[in-house]
């Protein structure tokens, strides 16, 4: 999950770098370093933020026009001085900066030391490099062979990039399971883990796929495999803009992305939801949908927030299409042996198109003949690139840590999927369908007007600053919505928080109400309302404090509530992409009044690219 930046070009590499490690530090902000190469080889590094590194290197002499830098999120090694990247090798003759794990580190770095390395930290990337410098020595082949030899020796997964002094006009990279592409500029080159640090300079890339290499110089690239087969790599061109990757006067980029998602949820429907034909369109899958339609089954594999999702969309597609459906975590489903044949599909939903476990997952699928779709945000991605078909939400780049837009994006695409299964299945009729497709048009409009309400959420969000814990509950649609508003308090307040469906409360939870206890009720006028009312009735019977997000029309609710944040009405199974929008807006503003990190929470890194 770390970040990955690289420079070989006529600008000042260490300002391309910084930059970009700015731009990567939701990657990972444990450490940050840097490695120039100006007749010599200069690393500078050090525990903490970027801004702690930057402020370091403008106290010494560190110009030149090639690089590389790292912003970490920690595996093996506490975060400090000397676990940052970039690593030397014992010789200090190169330097290395790497995301992934190696996961047989511990006997390589055995077998070193009985060789004589001696090793200054604990991670298992300065290994990597005291492997590379032994098989050099010992065989005296050249330094591109000497890493090609390594990789070859090592378990795990790694995206690197690798600077010589002896070979100065040269970054050498490599892939394995960790993300990494080239920009390809004017006389210049950059490196990094995604597309946010180059899209300044360039919209052309090449994504190096697993167990491929580059070597990289001034008079341009050249990649091949690890066992030294050269290749021919298209160049993409990005969808993004510079300014999508920036605050736009948000003080968070959370805060950004919350109010953009009247404009992504619309930007994700555009072109799909046809109002006036009664129709859905999604030409990502068009060519398997007749496979799609007639499966036996549909397992969909996600994790975190995308998962979360993923069950808003399995009560979808079994009350739309009639179609049996799981959702399984994509990292525990290689684990156990699945039983997926090929009458299967599997549906894999990342916003980043990176997730290591549900990339796992994709191959698993595929290796046991499933068709694989994917669900994500990044165009170009690995999962994109490695499933069968898919859809993207155009949600555009999300970079606070807290999924927000993404969520609401792959539940917009999920409803889509529903309706159209539901039509081609005949499970479906077509007075409904025109009805669900009517409201979902309506959707933007109203998250908009959600918008106007932080105020009431904030008056809330004071008072429980600082409880010690939340309840979240939540039936049928709404359910995974709280699971959802839990896990996003969690993530950026540090409370402890729980999502339980409302029933299940009584089955434990109800144990832990008192006068203390927040319990966020999502209860909006639907088929389970008065069940939802009689919970409501029972936490207030223990004097738990009710804050009920319901819709406008649910007087019952909020007069039974201490609180309420009332959304728009809309058909029932749309309520998610409505209710959770005031639970994002809570979590944030207790966030602020705790003055916690909104956009980089502790331990937490914007893409888990590692298992």
């Amino acid at each position: 999950m770390c970040g990955i930046v690289g420079y070989i070009g006529f600008r000042e590499a260490s300002d391309v770098i910084i930059k970009g490690l700015k731009r990567l530090e939701y990657r990972g902000y444990d450490s940050a370093g840097i490695a120039i190469l100006n007749g010599t080889l200069v690393v500078r590094k050090g525990k903490g933020k970027v801004a702690n590194l930057e402020s370091l290197i403008s106290q010494t002499n560190v110009k030149g026009t090639i690089g590389i830098g790292h912003t970490r999120w920690a595996t093996h090694g506490e975060p400090n001085d000397i676990n940052a990247h970039p690593h030397w090798d014992g010789s200090q003759n190169f330097a290395i900066v790497h995301n992934g794990i190696i996961e047989n580190y511990d006997a390589l770095k055995q077998e070193l030391q009985n060789k004589g390395h001696e090793f200054q930290g604990e991670t298992d990337t300065e290994v990597l490099a005291h492997l590379i410098q032994e098989i050099k020595e010992v065989t005296d082949v050249d330094f591109e062979t000497a890493v090609q030899m390594a990789l070859k020796q090592v378990d795990g997964t790694y995206g690197l990039a690798i600077v010589n002094k002896n070979e100065r006009d040269k970054i050498i990279v490599a892939r394995k399971g960790s993300p990494l592409l080239l920009g390809i500029g004017d006389d210049e080159v950059f490196i990094a883990s995604d597309a946010s640090p180059i899209i300044e300079y360039t919209n052309k890339v090449v994504y190096l796929d697993d167990d491929e290499m580059a070597i990289i110089s001034r008079d341009g690239y050249q990649v091949k495999t690890i066992s030294n087969v050269a290749l021919s790599k298209e160049v993409h061109e990005l969808e993004m803009s510079i300014e999508q990757i920036e605050k736009g006067g948000f003080p968070h980029f959370m805060l950004k992305e919350i109010h953009e998602q009247s404009e992504t949820i619309a930007d994700c429907m555009r072109g799909r939801l046809v109002v006036e034909d009664n129709k859905i369109v999604l030409g990502g899958i068009s060519a398997v949908t007749d496979r799609l339609v007639n499966a036996r089954r549909l397992i969909i594999a996600a994790c975190g927030t995308s998962w979360h999702a993923g069950l808003v969309g399995e009560y979808l597609i079994e009350s739309l299409a009639k179609m049996s459906v799981e959702v399984e975590y994509a990292s525990e489903f290689r684990y156990r042996d699945p039983l997926i044949t090929e009458e299967d599909v599997m549906l894999v939903i990342s916003q980043s198109g990176e997730t290591a476990d549900t990339l796992a997952a994709v191959r698993e699928a595929r290796s046991k003949g499933a068709l694989v779709l994917g669900i994500c945000n990044v165009v170009g991605s690995t999962i994109a690139r490695e499933t069968d078909a898919g859809i993207y939400t155009h949600a555009g780049p999300e970079i606070g840590v807290a999924s927000t837009k993404a969520f609401t994006a792959q539940v917009t695409v999920l409803a889509m999927m529903a309706i159209l299964l539901g039509q081609r299945r005949a499970k479906l009729d077509e007075k409904e369908s025109a009805s669900i497709i009517k409201a979902m048009s309506e959707i933007p409009a109203k998250v908009a007007e959600i918008m106007t309400k932080f105020d009431e959420v904030d008056a809330i969000a004071r008072l429980f600053a600082y409880a010690p814990n939340f309840l979240y509950l939540g039936r049928s649609y709404n359910f995974p919505v709280a699971l959802e508003g839990a896990l996003k308090l969690k993530e950026i307040s540090y409370i402890h928080a729980e999502g339980y469906p409302a029933a299940e409360m009584k089955h434990g939870p109800i144990a832990l109400i008192d006068e203390l206890m927040p319990v966020v009720v999502l209860a909006a006028a639907d088929h389970t309302n008065d069940k939802m009312i009689s919970n409501i009735e029972e936490v207030r019977a223990r004097k738990g404090r009710v804050i009920a997000i319901t819709t406008d029309n649910n007087q019952d609710v909020q007069r039974l509530s201490e609180f309420s944040i009332t959304v728009p009405e809309t058909h029932d199974l749309l309520t998610p992409l409505l209710t959770v929008i005031p639970l994002q807006i809570l979590s944030y503003q207790i966030a602020v009044y705790r003055k916690c990190n909104v956009d980089q929470p502790r331990n937490l890194a914007k893409s888990v690219t590692v298992e």
